[in-house]
């Protein structure tokens, strides 16, 4: 997502938090999941894959400023100890934390996200998360690419998945044997339907941000009901090339739309933007990389 440096332009959500807000039925934490998992498939789950380490030993991140936990502490500022990643905040509990300890995760994690980030300019933080030589490198980018200032912006898909691959082979040349976790982009069409009832909400984002979905936010006309629409679609297609392109490695695991799926509440937004994760939303995001991570079998 883009800095509030530029004017909280383009700010690749998450609100995610589901933009994240996640839920986690079977995580370490004992959260349960809330949602069901719409955008995942109904195929059989798949066979353990005998390469997968449920343990790594260490981790690096990459993606936009949803884990430089941008606008979760204080507004206009990355605030990279409360990453969903590599954090080291009680509060949170990263999954650096949840898999290395606290010290290990001082020692052996590492945050290559950057603010405003999208998926053209991946290539270049996987080849730095390359050369730490990490068990475990995490993905989480894509809202950017999305939230334009138009729909007519937005990233082609067919560029979208090129520059994925190639973030992939930058990683596979100085890592060849990381693991990886992919987290699917948020729904940013929850997060407009979650926002919009929040009046200071709507009113931060008539400062710019995320235009592509987010502009005119009471309009419900024909016009912007189909830019909504459009931008979701964008999202499915998005999240499309990432289960496929991770599905070709044999030590790259999706999380099955997960991130994308889950009902997140105003709890996991930001108060000061009502767009990026707050700490109980990269809370969730956490969980749900660690379930998916220390699964037996990957998600279906």
């Amino acid at each position: 997502m883009r800095t509030a440096a530029a004017a909280l332009t383009a700010l690749s959500f998450v609100g995610v938090a589901a933009l994240a807000g996640c839920s986690g039925g079977g995580s370490e934490g004992g959260v349960s999941q809330n949602a069901p998992a719409a955008s995942r498939s109904a195929s059989p789950s798949p066979s353990p894959a005998p390469d997968w380490n449920p343990r790594p030993g260490s981790v690096a991140a990459v993606g936009d400023s949803i884990t430089r936990g941008f606008d979760a502490c204080s507004v206009l500022a990355d605030c990279p100890e409360v990453s969903w990643a590599t954090g080291s905040d009680d509060a949170v509990r990263s999954l650096a934390v949840r898999l290395l300890g606290p010290s290990g995760a001082a020692e052996r994690s590492w945050n290559h996200a950057v603010s405003g980030s999208r998926m053209v300019q991946l290539p270049e933080q996987m080849a730095l998360a390359a050369k730490e030589r990490p068990e475990l490198v995490t993905v989480m980018t894509g809202a950017n690419d999305a939230c334009r200032d138009s729909v007519r912006l937005m990233t082609p898909v067919a560029d979208f998945r090129a520059s994925f691959e190639a973030s992939m082979r930058q990683l596979r040349a100085g890592a060849p044997k990381a693991q990886v976790y992919v987290s699917s982009v948020p729904d940013l069409k929850r997060l407009w339907s979650t926002g919009r009832v929040n009046e200071l909400g709507k009113k931060i984002w008539d400062l710019g941000i995320c235009q592509s979905m987010l502009a005119d936010a009471d309009d419900l006309g024909p016009a912007a009901v189909a830019r909504r629409d459009a931008v979701r679609e964008r999202v499915v297609a998005y999240n499309g090339v990432l289960r496929e392109v991770c599905a070709k490695d044999r030590y790259c695991r999706y999380d099955g739309g997960a991130v994308f799926d889950f009902r997140f509440t105003g709890t996991q937004l930001s108060k000061w933007d009502w767009f990026h994760p707050s700490r109980d939303g990269q809370a969730r995001l956490a969980e749900i990389a660690y379930r998916t991570i220390t699964a037996e079998r990957p998600p279906a």
